[in-house]
């Protein structure tokens, strides 16, 4: 089987306007090697477009362009996988985490988590990952991407536990909900199984033994079918922004739990590889200096990637 290799796209390879996909040209230009060994070459980062690493297999190349395979290239690492620092002192740490990475370990032997990743942050900084505690301040949901707050020490961690139930802690988030969603504030009373099996407002019997929950809802832009809105949380209950969009009847794109409301009413789902819930951004007073820090997160590619293609109608 052929190994290193550079391919020209030549003009009779370009058989669509929009240009011929990346793991088509290769296949025809290494006959030896199977789809799968193809789409396992890109996906392992051997293979590079006009000389930068190319891991989209659908990737348009039009005429002209020189394709690599370089099978001593590094295996890419994955981001995906990644926490970014974004602000970290002796006592705190805010860190960026990645969608589909829960927060803390569910059960005991968990490992994949935010606070693994951080470890791992600090080993490739050079710096001991094992010596320094992480004190659980508040959580993200395992799908949700954003802004996420550790204590490192325990004034740290008192410090900023009493600033949540305070709601004192300035949380932003921002989402992308099914349908025209308007500015308002829902307020409700939520338990851990509203008669049905999931979580919810609570009804009948149940009222005035929830746990209180409010949520500041401004649109920031109409897309198709949808709607881009930035939600700030007054209280930080489990799942509340979900909750309370779905039971608006504006369920997040890409919910899985919280869009039975939806489907019953025989309303159509928007299809997204990822829940569209982003932390971005996370204030408070830093419990031992007393100075206001205030941290910022852009949306993820893949966020953004999903709004653009819902601004595009697509």
């Amino acid at each position: 089987m052929a190994d290193d290799g550079s391919f020209r796209v030549e003009p009779a390879d370009v058989d669509r306007p929009a240009g011929v996909a990346l793991a088509g040209f290769l296949r025809r230009r290494m006959p030896d090697r199977s789809w799968a060994d193809i789409k396992r070459l890109i996906a392992t980062g051997k293979v590079h477009v006009a000389g930068a690493r190319e891991l989209a297999p659908d990737r348009r190349l039009g005429a002209g362009v020189t394709v690599e395979v370089r099978m001593a290239a590094p295996r890419p690492r994955d981001e995906r996988r990644e926490v970014r620092i974004v602000f970290e002192d002796s006592n705190v740490v805010v860190i960026d985490k990645p969608s589909g990475v829960s927060s803390v370990p569910f059960l005991r032997g968990d490992t994949g988590t935010a606070m693994d990743l951080v470890r791992e942050a600090w080993r490739r900084m050079g710096r001991p990952a094992t010596t320094t505690p992480l004190h659980i301040v508040h959580r993200i949901d395992k799908d949700t991407s954003g802004l996420l707050v550790f204590a490192k020490t325990k004034r740290a961690e008192l410090g900023l536990a009493s600033q949540l139930r305070r709601h004192e802690m300035e949380r932003v988030y921002l989402c992308v909900a099914h349908g025209r969603v308007v500015a308002r504030t829902i307020e409700s009373e939520l338990v851990a199984d509203r008669g049905d099996g999931i979580r919810g407002t609570a009804r009948g019997e149940q009222v005035g033994r929830g746990k209180r929950a409010v949520t500041h809802v401004a649109p920031k832009e109409t897309l198709h079918n949808a709607t881009l809105c930035e939600v700030r949380l007054e209280t930080g209950k489990t799942h509340q922004i979900r909750i309370h969009f779905a039971e608006a009847g504006h369920p997040l794109v890409g919910e899985t739990v919280y869009v039975r409301d939806l489907r019953n009413g025989g309303g159509v789902e928007l299809p997204c590889e990822r829940l569209l819930l982003h932390a971005a951004t996370l204030g408070f007073v830093h419990p031992v200096t007393g100075v206001k820090v205030s941290c910022v997160a852009e949306p993820p590619p893949d966020f953004t990637r999903a709004v653009e293609q819902l601004r595009r109608g697509r």
